[in-house]
């Protein structure tokens, strides 16, 4: 057996499903891992692959192009979530792979996700779905503070690298704003300037004291928010658990609303 160890990112994963193809090992004597802690299994060749952003492209292109944008998006959507859960059946490169491979040998392709009972297409909807849910609530619970230059800033703490669908989100939401979303887990961070696309940028450096100063109608707006918030409760109807299955404690420390609750 042949393991390709690659990066846990899109980037990473087409890096080394484009390796995998090309070493003409054969499919079946080939397996895909972002682990790189997994214990060694005997008589398997480890291969380090290198993340190479021209593979990466060319494997997206190919996918996209033979495949559509449904297949296209549920691979990407499946190498943003989060891998790491042994419920899983398989690393999520391995599934991706072996997705891969199942399209390229049907007569109809596009069909290849109607496949549940194949073990590597229930992991990659298991993760898909995964990112869409995480994805789903933070485009109801992310919170933008104005800062002193006013820039508009939010800080998410995400299991699953769900920047990608919240730049699409609020690059169409808000496309005359400069605004910055940083994912304190991913050390990555989404940066958008007033009339053009947003950029992906490494974020493991970013100073954030300077997130910290707000300007002036951004500290009044909060006051009057979490006034709001706490004069509409019904304090006999206070229901922390509830509030908790709407809203997990994990988002409350950048929901300025729940911030103080905690």
């Amino acid at each position: 057996m042949y393991i390709f160890q690659c990066e846990d990112s899109i980037d990473g994963i087409f890096t080394g499903i484009y390796d995998a193809f090309a070493s003409h090992y054969g499919h079946k004597n080939i397996r895909l891992s972002t682990n790189s802690h997994e214990d060694m299994c005997l008589f398997s060749e480890y291969i380090s692959v290198r993340t190479d952003i021209d593979k990466s492209q060319k494997v997206g292109r190919t996918l996209f192009k033979r495949f559509g944008i449904d297949f296209y998006e549920t691979i990407c959507k499946c190498a943003l979530a989060d891998g790491s859960f042994k419920k899983l059946s398989m690393d999520k490169a391995n599934a991706i792979y072996q997705t891969i491979v199942m399209a390229f040998a049907l007569p109809e392709a596009e069909k290849v996700l109607n496949f549940l009972g194949e073990p590597c297409i229930a992991c990659l909807f298991e993760l898909c779905r995964q990112t869409n849910n995480e994805g789903h609530h933070y485009l109801g619970f992310l919170r933008f503070f104005e800062l002193e230059n006013g820039l508009l800033f939010a800080k998410i703490a995400p299991k699953n690298n769900v920047l990608p669908i919240l730049a699409e989100h609020f690059t169409n939401r808000l496309p005359l704003e400069n605004f910055m979303i940083y994912d304190e887990t991913h050390k990555l961070a989404i940066i958008h300037k007033a009339g053009k696309d947003y950029l992906t940028v490494d974020a493991s450096e970013l100073d954030l004291t300077l997130t910290r100063q707000y300007s002036a109608n951004e500290e009044n707006y909060q006051k009057l928010f979490k006034t709001f918030f706490h004069s509409i409760a019904i304090e006999a109807r206070k229901n922390p658990k509830l509030q908790s299955q709407n809203i997990p404690k994990r988002f409350w420390a950048n929901t300025v609303e729940l911030a103080d609750c905690q």
